[in-house]
């Protein structure tokens, strides 16, 4: 069975991840029908709207296929992997800046690759199960698939918080965050999925919207602007250590568990993203990606945390005072390499 089934309904585009056993985990392959799908779709005066969905209850998408490029990777093939982030990024855009609505339906866990899907939508709705987290930091890459961008448009530091932390994002917080637009209760999914393809009618969205389950984003964002308003991975850690409420306590935890120099350049990429555009922050994102495997901690965490689940990573910084230098190097450009959605990976 496909890993993604593409397909036309009525009105409707239609592509649904179809790999519940994987999670919805997202391959190269996956990426590329995606995208051909979209373009084949823009121009087809049959299809009104594109509907993107996933197989199972668990979730929609957690995240691209970790397996894939580690075993890449480790044989010294680098290549593949800049090749897939290079097209994943193109595909992120080109959902950014389609010319006709995607609706997106994300129930269960949506990270990483996920989001880069789901959350560049026109249209991205969440149910009672959406649990939404860019956790990257904590296999040695960074937020990515344009997730700075988002983050970066969370209010106050709620967006360096998420992606430091890997926070997970129940349905209030990531409409709060800008990861998603409507809640509506996954019972009603099926109705709205018709309207969709029987009539196109993006109305019907907000009829079913309701409102969703308090969430955590809001009753903490003066503790979150507060903490995490330092200028480096280490003013934020004294930040947190230095108080003494159980908020501050579960941050301090959750950053702990971050490669730090992926939380450095966390950092430094989401509070730039706030000033630019999608395309800008995916090529700083890129940038990172580019040479994560082979300069950064990537392979070493997803061996500890995946491969051999042992989970004491040894990252190649001690702690948290991570020389400038080095983050400078992550993030230098790539010259003839600097991504771009207008050709492919040189």
């Amino acid at each position: 069975m496909s890993e993604i089934v593409i397909r036309k309904e009525g009105k409707a585009g239609r592509a649904t991840l179809n790999r519940p056993g994987a999670l919805n985990a997202l391959t190269a392959a996956m990426a590329l029908a995606l995208e051909d799908a979209l373009d084949q779709w823009r121009d087809d005066v049959d299809v009104a709207v594109v509907v993107i969905d996933a197989a199972g209850e668990k979730a929609f998408c957690a995240g691209g296929d970790i397996a894939e490029l580690y075993a890449h990777g480790t044989a010294g093939d680098f290549d593949f992997g800049r090749a897939f982030w290079w097209q994943e990024y193109r595909l992120n855009l080109k959902i950014a800046t389609y010319p006709k609505p995607i609706v997106v339906f994300m129930q269960g866990f949506v990270m990483g690759g996920g989001v880069g899907v789901a959350g560049h939508a026109s249209h991205r709705i969440v149910g009672e199960s959406t649990k939404i987290a860019m956790p990257e930091c904590g296999i040695g890459l960074m937020p990515d698939v344009g997730g700075t961008f988002l983050l970066g448009r969370a209010p106050g530091e709620a967006g360096v918080y998420l992606g430091l932390t890997g926070g997970r994002m129940g349905p209030a917080d990531a409409i709060t965050a800008t990861f998603a637009d409507y809640f509506v209760p996954e019972a009603e999914w099926g109705d709205l999925k018709t309207k969709m393809i029987d009539d196109a009618d993006l109305s019907a969205i907000e009829v079913a919207t309701k409102s969703a389950p308090e969430g955590t984003l809001v009753q903490n964002a003066a503790a979150i602007d507060d903490l995490f308003a330092g200028q480096t991975i280490s003013e934020i850690a004294a930040n947190l250590a230095n108080s003494d409420t159980e908020f501050a306590a579960a941050a301090a935890k959750k950053l702990s568990k971050g490669a730090p120099l992926s939380l450095a350049c966390a950092l430094v990429t989401i509070r730039q993203a706030r000033q630019g555009d999608l395309k800008a922050a995916l090529q700083m994102e890129y940038r990172f990606s580019y040479r994560a495997q082979e300069q950064g901690d990537f392979l070493e965490g997803i061996r500890a945390q995946i491969i051999d689940r042992d989970f004491k990573p040894k990252w190649q910084h001690a702690d948290f005072d991570v020389p400038p230098k080095d983050i400078d190097t992550m993030l230098a450009g790539l010259g003839p390499f600097e991504w771009t959605e207008e050709r492919d990976m040189p």
